[in-house]
């Protein structure tokens, strides 16, 4: 009796192809989530009461700021996409301070001594803020860094990004707010 042998792949094909595979799907699950978070969630919800500390040890509240466009950013300076984002952070408030936007920089866990020299690096002018206990990530529940939030003139947060923030997508949601 004759067996008709129908050929076959080899077993390191067989989980080459597999591998390829899914490879090729986690690729696209990365860059689905790369797009996702690059691109602002529209929210309204009162902005949380936090009280920090600046860098020079000064108490500040985030309700001095009623009556601004706030733009709180939680970062840290060992957080590689906070260190990416911190030059377009510093052009945007460079070019809307005068319009009654603030930008808050909340260094996540970190002391003076090792904030100071980040700022000083990237020239950031805008205010930064000590949280040596993740208060601010309790208050807006984010676990991220970054994690960014626009707090309208009211109070009312409006925006939230997690991730880093890009150039086009500050200038595309934020200035309509500012000229609210």
């Amino acid at each position: 009796m004759t067996e008709s042998l129908q050929p076959s792949q080899p077993p390191t094909a067989r989980f080459m192809a597999g591998l390829m595979i899914g490879v090729g799907l986690i690729a696209v699950g990365i860059m689905f989530f790369m797009l996702l978070r690059a691109v602002p969630v529209k929210v309204d919800y009162a902005a949380p009461d936090l009280d920090l500390v600046d860098l020079s040890g000064k108490d500040v509240s985030l309700d001095d700021y009623l009556g601004s466009v706030v733009l709180v950013n939680l970062w840290a300076t060992w957080c590689p996409p906070c260190r990416e984002e911190m030059p377009t952070l510093q052009t945007f408030y460079e070019k809307y301070k005068d319009d009654g936007f603030v930008l808050l920089a909340i260094d996540q866990e970190e002391t003076r001594e090792v904030v100071e020299p980040f700022i000083n690096e990237f020239g950031l002018t805008f205010p930064v803020w000590l949280d040596i206990d993740y208060l601010a990530q309790r208050e807006f529940k984010t676990m991220n860094l970054p994690s960014s939030y626009v707090i309208d003139r009211e109070g009312r947060v409006r925006l939230m990004w997690i991730g880093g923030i890009s150039k086009r997508n500050l200038e595309k949601y934020v200035p309509d707010l500012i000229k609210e």
